[in-house]
């Protein structure tokens, strides 16, 4: 009597317990999914669109791309989940078990236990078809749906990269500069105003910015003084890592920080849109691109300068390399072919320098026949910067010390004779020409004074 009233006590407690509910699958990206080492049989749940569908008599194999990964990934499964919905373009949700693929090229597949279409696409009418290498000039008519085409996903995929590179490479920098001012904190990172008032550049190739509505008299203007879209973040970050000895125009608002006991950063950068109104269809002009900017204060040489830009060249690319590999291989075979071994080549050599001097005269004994004549006091056209780069090599070359009469009033005089050169920097690259400029700030405010007098900038600069 007494053991029926114990396992009838235990019946109760067990049936009053909860009962365990089936774990739910785990979200993961394609690009994940492909990563897992082991796949031990894991339920997971991938979302993406369909690059391919292939039905057999008793499987279906379906390519699930997500835009995360270049690569697909294989979803297997009953021939009785086949739908006619299940087509290229159309959206799904796979959920079942990551195994090892016996195929080869791929190391795991997705076992499905359930298939959900999430929106489906008519194959036919679906301007991008399946397996079609479409031209960019037919894809151009589709900036909605290009970027699902392979060409302009990897593109995007490297783009992404190469700022996420950007960033990392100006936080940790203080950790790879053998300088005694390198510091662990990086760089800060600075939002650079898109509009704006002040034309960096000085060129005239600006973009002006006016309301839509004309709810104002024509005359006026919107900020009450000429508003322009950006050609250069680096007026402000010279404020920023200037202090009140590098800038002159802004010395008194700079005194006034300080005496509030606000200081300016040793370091800043900046990462973002410029725009230039050049009327030119060249790969070379364009209206709206991203550019690196980047301040340093207490920099007493351009070897400081080169030191960073050859770090921020091979860090980024390297991470991009690695990090995209099969995006950056499908760039090499249909975008850029011929590249690999170059890029390989740039990053496993030193950086070369010589002189604005040595070049023009290396241009003047060049056999080839230029264009432009190379004379010293002239400006380097991009077949000059072409041929010096193969002529060191095929290797990337920093040409410094410019003329003076060249480069703006702020860089720094070199006091050499009896060329009177300045110490600036332009990074030449195998076929590019110029990719990275720099230049050290005159920070001798007589030097500025005599400068800003021969400009006729006096006035301007008060």
């Amino acid at each position: 009597m007494l053991g029926a009233r114990c396992l009838l006590q235990a019946l109760r407690s067990c049936s009053s317990a909860p009962c365990a509910r089936p774990r739910a699958p785990a979200a993961l990206s394609v690009r994940d999914a492909l990563r897992a080492r082991g796949a031990s049989g894991e339920r997971v749940k991938v979302q993406g669109w369909i690059r391919s569908a292939r039905s057999q008599k008793e499987v279906l194999f379906l390519h699930v791309n997500d835009g995360s990964s270049l690569e697909s990934l294989q979803v297997v499964a009953d021939s009785s989940f086949d739908s006619r919905e299940l087509a290229f373009g159309s959206s799904v949700e796979a959920q079942g078990q990551l195994v090892k693929s016996p195929s080869r090229g791929q190391n795991v597949e997705l076992k499905a236990e359930k298939i959900e279409v999430i929106g489906n696409c008519d194959a036919k009418a679906f301007p991008i078809k399946y397996k079609e290498r479409h031209p960019l000039e037919y894809l151009r008519q589709y900036p909605h749906l290009r970027c699902r085409t392979n060409a302009l996903a990897s593109i995007l995929r490297v783009r992404s990269e190469a700022t996420a590179a950007v960033h990392s490479f100006f936080k940790q920098l203080g950790q790879h500069l053998h300088h005694p001012l390198a510091l662990d904190s990086g760089f800060v990172h600075i939002h650079t105003p898109v509009i704006t008032s002040n034309d960096c550049e000085g060129a005239g190739e600006l973009f002006q910015v006016e309301p839509s509505s004309k709810t104002k008299v024509p005359k006026e203007n919107f900020f009450n003084v000429p508003a322009f879209l950006t050609v250069s973040g680096q007026l402000h970050l010279e404020v920023m890592s200037g202090g009140n000895s590098t800038l002159i125009e802004m010395k008194e608002v700079v005194k006034d920080l300080n005496w509030l006991g606000i200081r300016a950063f040793t370091r800043v950068f900046t990462i973002g849109p410029t725009f230039r109104a050049e009327n030119s269809q060249s790969r070379r002009h364009l209206a709206e691109f991203y550019m690196v900017e980047a301040e340093i204060s207490f920099v007493e040489s351009l070897q400081d300068l080169m030191q960073v830009m050859e770090g921020l060249f091979k860090s980024t690319t390297m991470m991009v390399l690695s990090n995209c590999p099969k995006d950056v291989e499908l760039c090499h075979k249909f975008i850029a072919p011929g590249h690999k071994d170059r890029l390989e080549h740039m990053l496993k050599n030193n950086f070369l320098t010589i002189s604005y001097t040595e070049a023009v005269e290396i241009l003047k004994q060049a056999s080839e026949n230029f264009t432009f004549t190379p004379e010293w006091g002239v400006d380097l056209q991009t077949e000059h910067e072409k041929y010096l780069v193969k002529h060191c090599g095929n290797i990337p070359v920093f040409v410094i010390n410019y003329p003076l009469a060249l480069k703006p009033f702020y860089m720094r005089d070199n006091e050499d004779g009896p060329h009177h050169t300045v110490a600036a920097v332009d990074l030449l690259v195998p076929g590019v020409g110029e990719l990275i400029g720099g230049s050290l700030r005159e920070e001798r405010y007589h030097f500025l004074e005599q400068r800003l007098a021969r400009s006729g900038l006096t006035e301007a600069y008060q």
